[in-house]
């Protein structure tokens, strides 16, 4: 992920299937970085799938959120079995 700015405020979509609620259903980041954490830490796996992260105008699978969370980059720690 060139030129990924974990800084930068993010946009988080997860799936309709999943997100049930309206606060689940979209919620705003004040980092990039922090809203990667929420999704793959907060939220069971199965939420990765139909999920997209927008950030800087670029928008990010569930693939693309897990691997940027497994990046060397990565700024947070991460918990031990989230990285499973």
């Amino acid at each position: 992920m060139d030129n990924f700015s974990y800084t930068a405020s993010a946009e988080l979509y997860p799936s309709r299937r999943y997100a049930k609620s309206p606060r689940e259903q979209y919620r705003r980041f004040k980092t990039a970085a922090e809203a990667i954490q929420y999704i793959v830490e907060d939220r069971p796996a199965a939420w990765l799938i139909g999920t997209f992260l927008e950030v800087d105008g670029r928008r990010f699978d569930g693939n693309a959120i897990r691997a940027l969370y497994e990046a060397d980059g990565y700024p947070l720690q991460r918990q031990q079995q989230a990285a499973a």
